[in-house]
């Protein structure tokens, strides 16, 4: 196995850096393995392995509070009218979408 000698640097705001790294503690991934595997599948891909692209739907960072506040109240009214999907139906849409 070859020495691995190279260093990667790179500056990420604090709050990201700590959420990332929680979530692969859980999986039991330390970051230089994950780094590791992305470069490989750089290399395999001959590209970035995951889609860059503007989400079509609204997000956290993309809308005002009042809309997400508002989009928060529909919910609600559809919750307490019992106007939802069965969760496996809520993941299959879901998944068509993905």
């Amino acid at each position: 196995m070859a020495n691995k000698t190279a260093n990667v640097t790179v500056r990420v705001q604090p709050e990201i850096k700590q959420q990332a790294e929680r979530v692969l503690d859980r999986l039991g991934i330390p970051v230089s393995v994950l780094i590791d595997s992305l470069y490989r599948q750089i290399i395999m891909t001959n590209g970035i392995p995951y889609s860059l692209s503007i989400p079509s739907i609204p997000t956290a960072d993309s809308i005002s509070k009042a809309e997400f506040d508002a989009m928060m109240e529909q919910g609600l009214a559809q919750a307490k009218a019992g106007d939802g999907l069965e969760l496996k139906e809520a993941f299959a849409k879901i998944h068509e979408n993905i």
